[in-house]
């Protein structure tokens, strides 16, 4: 626990970006409770609850409230593998659970529908990718919809790895056909991004949210399974994240409290 953060990021007329790293002095774990600093998440069968006491970067302002995401009982991640050597693995907690959202500080309420997943690796992120792009849209039907298009850096040739999955109630995991590969044009510091589309309706950037030298996190309007949606996407370049000069930067958005 030694580069443990709760990175909590708020969009809109009231954003804030928190992602303060803390060494294994600040931080405690147990069978249910994980604490980083002043903030913590409780885990139960119903769901997920965190108490989050952070202070905004790189302009300091507090970001105080709570998050509680109802799980439903017995839950458990399907696993997929987003390396050919299972080095990498990627896991759907709930893709549609229910969220309450509270802040004191910014005064911040609302409730509606979350999506909760889990990633895990055997090694840094940029020994196994050269870089991937993410997207995942709620469908009419309740259900959602999530594509993962990752490149890796062991391939000679750069031929993705595309997993197109659809996730409802009581259900396994259904695979579906991503559709048409297509580009989104370049992000503000020059990172390719790209998202599939089927035939109703080419894919095109509705909202950007972030902009970092390594990283874009956007909302994207789409045609997924016939269905125009509005869908969270992000794109990952793990060779620039390892670039000296972006390392070098991260200490103004993540800061290290040891």
């Amino acid at each position: 626990m030694a580069h443990c953060a709760l990175n909590v990021a708020l969009y809109g007329g009231l954003r804030r970006w928190a992602m303060t790293e803390r060494g294994s002095g600040a931080c405690q774990r147990d069978r249910d409770c994980f604490q980083i600093g002043p903030s913590l998440v409780r885990c139960s069968d119903q769901g997920l609850h965190w108490q989050i006491n952070e202070l905004a970067n790189p302009l300091p302002r507090p970001l105080i409230g709570e998050v509680s995401v109802a799980m439903g009982k017995g839950w458990r991640p399907d696993v997929f593998s987003l390396s050919a050597d299972g080095a990498h693995r990627w896991g759907p907690l709930n893709p549609r659970a229910r969220i309450q959202v509270h802040f004191d500080r910014p005064r911040l309420s609302w409730q509606g529908w979350a999506y909760v997943d889990a990633n895990e690796g055997d090694e840094p992120i940029e020994q196994g990718f050269s870089d991937w792009d993410w997207s995942r849209a709620h469908l009419p039907d309740h259900s959602t919809a999530v594509l993962y298009d990752v490149r890796s850096t062991r391939s000679k040739v750069q031929a993705p790895t595309v997993l197109a999955l659809r996730f409802a109630d009581g259900q396994a995991p259904q695979a579906f056909a991503p559709g048409k590969r297509q580009s989104l044009g370049k992000s503000l510091w020059g990172i390719e991004r790209h998202s599939f589309h089927d035939d109703k309706q080419t894919a095109r950037l509705h909202k950007n949210l972030e902009d970092t030298p390594f990283y874009n996190r956007s909302v994207i309007r789409s045609s997924v399974l016939g269905h125009e949606v509005l869908a969270m996407h992000e794109t990952l370049d793990a060779r620039r994240f390892a670039r000296p000069w972006v390392q070098s930067l991260l200490p103004w958005r993540m800061p290290r409290v040891a």
